[in-house]
């Protein structure tokens, strides 16, 4: 190690990082691969989604109807029990004076605790949630209500509710990190009216069955027809007028599909989920990543080991002639490998140290490289694996010289690893050239969507989500603001284009045409939305509150209008039916069309424009359109017009560009976390090929003394040395065109509003990586080429 500087640190850096990061990643798929396995029946536990395409509106849901738990214990012998879960908003919630307002409570039925392993500190997991008004709490709830008392028995007053009170009646650690659900208070549904309905036509469940032993799940989910025809024909003949018959022959669909529940994080693509799920690729991408980023270092180990074969093909010969064997010097070979693999491990330990807070602060994620048997144990075993892979081929080769061809001189090696050197070269850059191909598109597709034409204006909106403290006085404090200069326009709507918005899903028909039935979004908003949010119309009118009639209008966008079958313009004075929900029963409510906004995105942009209808609603929820000239003294302004109407709720707001961006925090930590990668990636790869470089000038140092004393001048040489590289990566550009062009195009179509892959993002990537090959092999070919000859010649 000492007399072969270069070798030992080019190897031990490589490898340490090396290492490091593919142990993070290690640690980031584990956490991915295992949500929800703490469940002890986590492999017999499954989820209802709701799937249906009516009149071509798609709906896969991950909430179901009230009735379908009870129908899948009553009818199907497969299933051993079933539990629901029923997001319960952000009720108002009081104790000893003090008001709280909680978005972290849901309603479960008695059993949730018996078939989801969330063990009760305090309380009998059977009784718990038996009776009506009852509620079971975590740790930090507990602390956040009671402070240092004990919760049990205490009593939380739902004052949103009704005055509802609730009694505390278990208490739980908290919600495993790794849960598709995080929730702080589980109320009981037993008193939940809701939860008794008989109808099959609004879904807001979210249903979980536990199989018995040895159940196959896809085999039920193949009798789910039979449960579709038995409860929901009969509503669908009594609310529609037709028969389920009828209704699929027009190429409409309805059913359930079962889906594991280890499989919801990962594989989970339906709407309204509890938290974000992640994304099964980005597992399959970061694994790519730590085995390429390992091989990588490996891939230097070997090459500089066959590079720097002729300085030690004489210790070979004279070991072997004076009575090595063999596997002696494998063995010998293996040790030295595993040594410096040893400095690596020691290097990469203080690396991981060092790298993971900054990987969680980037990914969200809560990792830590504790000393547990298990991990310590797999970072040991990494380490030998690393050892073994890179030091396997140079023993071998290194081992197998003739002692007879080496002592004569004849020695030749390590011109026949050559072709070997030159592929692991290739390799190497192909996956550097196919890294900042992808990091290019990733922020490419970032890049457009900030700055896509969404059908509304983001900027300078202001949002105020907790309006509904103010009561009767939102309309009043929003008037007040208004007279503010700095603000533009301010419209009353819980229902936003970005973030965490009102959801209110509306069935629909034309009228005379109830057959054509359509399952939509519905936004309440007011005369001033459309304006303030900077949206167009395409045809007719906006809503106007002088208007009597406008209490039944009904503002739709293009892509409803193009749904129901009409023109932009035909649409104005058409009728849309509202069908409503009642108790059970169907109540018709008729609205006309006076206008016909154009298509603005209100989902991700992941998901393609569906149909809206706009309907005037009051509902709680503040936007306002503000100048940027002043904004902290708005804010504070703002804060002091709440406080004078001494509201319990602190004044919260949040900006409408601020709450878009996060809908694509995951494509951002990719990108974040893909630049981080491919610029180690592509450090460790020049590391190798500057250690390559070396050693062939080393080896043509008497070559290149005599072309500089012939008339060679510092640009022949520095060529002649750098060309057969640079040919090399020319290689590895060629192949990882192809290769990534067809990966990032499979990541692309996660996106229904996407870039296209362009021809200079290949060529910017094979520049980029043509130039740092070519700095890394031209500073140590043109220090060769700069040396006195006679220092290399004078040997002779």
């Amino acid at each position: 190690m000492i007399k072969r500087k270069a070798f030992s640190f080019i190897n031990i850096a490589g490898l340490s990082i090396g290492i490091s990061v593919c142990f993070i990643i290690m640690l980031y798929v584990q956490d991915e691969l295992n949500f929800d396995r703490f469940n002890k029946n986590a492999d017999r536990i499954v989820r209802i989604v709701f799937k249906a395409d009516i009149n071509g509106g798609k709906i896969y849901e991950a909430n179901v109807m009230p009735q379908v738990a009870s129908a899948m214990t009553k009818d199907y012998p497969e299933v051993e029990d079933a539990t629901r879960l029923r997001v319960a908003g952000a009720p108002k919630i009081s104790y000893k004076g003090r008001n709280f307002r909680d978005d972290e409570l849901v309603f479960v039925d008695p059993n949730f605790f018996s078939i989801f392993t969330l063990p009760l500190i305090e309380g009998d997991v059977k009784t718990a949630l038996k009776e009506p008004n009852t509620l079971v709490i975590t740790k930090a709830a507990a602390k956040k209500y009671f402070g240092n008392e004990n919760p049990i028995g205490k009593t939380l007053v739902f004052t949103s509710n009704n005055n509802e009170p609730f009694k505390v009646t278990g208490l739980i650690d908290k919600v495993p990190v790794n849960s598709h659900f995080q929730f702080d208070l589980f109320g009981s549904m037993t008193g939940l009216n809701e939860a008794k309905s008989d109808s099959w036509m609004g879904s807001n469940f979210f249903t979980y069955i536990l199989l018995k032993p040895g159940s196959d799940y896809k085999k039920l989910e193949a009798k789910l027809p039979g449960m579709v025809e038995k409860y929901m024909g009969p509503q669908i003949q009594q609310q529609m007028g037709v028969s389920l018959e009828q209704f699929r022959k027009k190429g409409n669909g309805l059913g359930f599909v079962l889906q594991p529940l280890t499989s919801i994080h990962l594989y989970s693509h339906s709407n309204y989920e509890l938290t974000s799920p992640g994304n099964v690729m980005y597992v399959y991408i970061f694994s790519a990543i730590a085995i390429f980023m390992l091989l990588i270092a490996c891939i230097n180990f070997i090459n500089l080991s066959t590079a720097s074969a002729s300085k030690r093909a004489k210790e070979v010969g004279v070991r072997k002639v004076i009575g090595s064997g063999r596997l002696q010097l494998v063995k010998q070979f293996l040790l030295e490998s595993a040594l410096l693999t040893f400095f690596a491990l020691l290097i990469s330990y203080g690396l991981i140290q060092f790298l993971l807070p900054v990987f969680n602060d980037i990914s969200g994620k809560d990792l830590s490289f504790e000393f547990e048997i298990r991990i310590i144990a797999a970072f040991i075993g990494l380490g030998v694996f690393v050892s073994i892979v890179a030091g396997m081929y140079p023993a071998f080769f290194l081992s197998s010289f003739k002692p007879a061809s080496v002592l004569k001189g004849k020695f030749t090696g390590g011109n026949n690893s050559f072709g070997l050197r030159s592929s692991l070269v290739v390799f190497q850059f192909f996956i550097s050239v196919a890294l900042i191909v992808g990091t290019i598109v990733v922020w490419q597709q970032m890049k457009y969507i900030q700055h896509k034409n969404l059908g509304y204006n983001k900027e300078q909106l202001l949002t105020i989500s907790n309006s509904w403290a103010l009561g009767k006085n939102e309309r009043i404090y929003k008037e007040k603001m208004l007279k503010d200069p700095r603000i533009v326009n301010a419209t009353i709507s819980a229902y936003k284009p970005a973030g965490p918005s009102g959801n209110n899903n509306a069935l629909a028909y034309p009228s005379g045409r109830d057959n054509e039935m359509m399952r939509t979004l519905e936004y309440q908003v007011d005369e001033q939305y459309i304006p303030t949010l900077g949206m167009q119309l395409a045809a007719g009118r906006n809503f106007s509150r002088d208007l009597a009639t406008d209490s039944t209008a009904m503002i739709v966008n293009e892509t409803a209008a193009k749904a129901f079958g009409w023109g932009v313009n035909d649409a104005i004075g058409k009728t849309i039916v509202r069908k409503i929900d009642k108790e059970g029963k169907g109540m018709d409510i008729p609205f006309h069309i006076v206008g016909v906004v154009k298509d603005f995105n209100f989902k991700s942009l992941h998901e393609p424009i569906t149909p809206l209808l706009m309907v005037l609603g009051q509902d709680w929820g503040l936007i306002f359109k503000i100048k940027t000239t002043d904004i902290p003294g708005l804010l504070s302004a703002m804060k002091k017009e709440w406080a004078n109407f001494q509201t319990d709720e602190p004044f919260t707001y949040a900006f409408m560009d601020n709450l878009y961006n996060k809908t694509y925090v995951a494509e951002q930590k990719t990108s974040a976390i893909l630049n981080i990668f491919s610029a180690l990636t592509i450090f460790v790869s020049c590391l190798g090929l500057f250690g390559l470089i070396t050693y062939t000038a080393e080896q043509r140092t008497k070559e290149i003394g005599i072309r500089k004393v012939l008339g060679a001048d510092v640009s022949q040489i520095t060529g002649m040395l750098s060309k057969d590289f640079i040919k090399l990566v020319c290689i590895a550009i060629l192949i990882a065109f192809p290769i990534s062009y067809w990966a990032m195009n499979k990541w692309l179509q996660n996106f229904a509003y996407r870039i296209n892959t362009s021809w200079w993002m290949f060529v910017a990537s094979g520049v980029i990586a043509l130039l740092i090959a070519l700095i890394t092999v031209s500073f140590q070919a043109i220090k060769a080429a700069t040396a006195n000859p006679v220092n290399s010649l004078r040997m002779e």
